[in-house]
């Protein structure tokens, strides 16, 4: 099974804000051992993340899909991934809010400690 207090403390999310706790009606699991968890992601128009963390993680788009997020400064932008898109994410605690999901996304978190 795959734990947190065994990942390098730079990309540690603090265990109460796991998403897969925090959020099950947007996360879920897939797969987990010592060595990687994946995770799948559905973000659907009116779903609203809770506030939690992820450690550094690829994002591999499994549908062509897109969303309106406020950057934290008072602005918006648009968010557009094509199916099979593959992205890097660095570590990150966020959440409380919905975002205006213009397509269903689908995505895989793919998380090493």
């Amino acid at each position: 099974m795959f734990h947190y207090c065994c990942w390098p403390q730079s990309s540690l999310p603090p265990f109460p804000l796991d998403p897969i706790k925090i959020a099950p009606h947007i996360y879920e699991l897939k797969f987990e051992n010592d060595r990687i968890r994946v995770i799948e992601q559905i973000l659907r128009r009116g779903d609203t993340q809770p506030l939690h963390a992820h450690p550094d993680r690829l994002l591999v788009y499994l549908q062509t899909c897109a969303w309106i997020e406020d950057d934290g400064h008072g602005s918006k932008r648009m968010q557009k991934f094509k199916y099979g898109d593959v992205a890097w994410a660095a570590a990150e605690t966020h959440g409380g809010s919905n975002p205006e999901v213009v397509q269903e996304c689908r995505i895989l978190e793919i998380e090493l400690p």
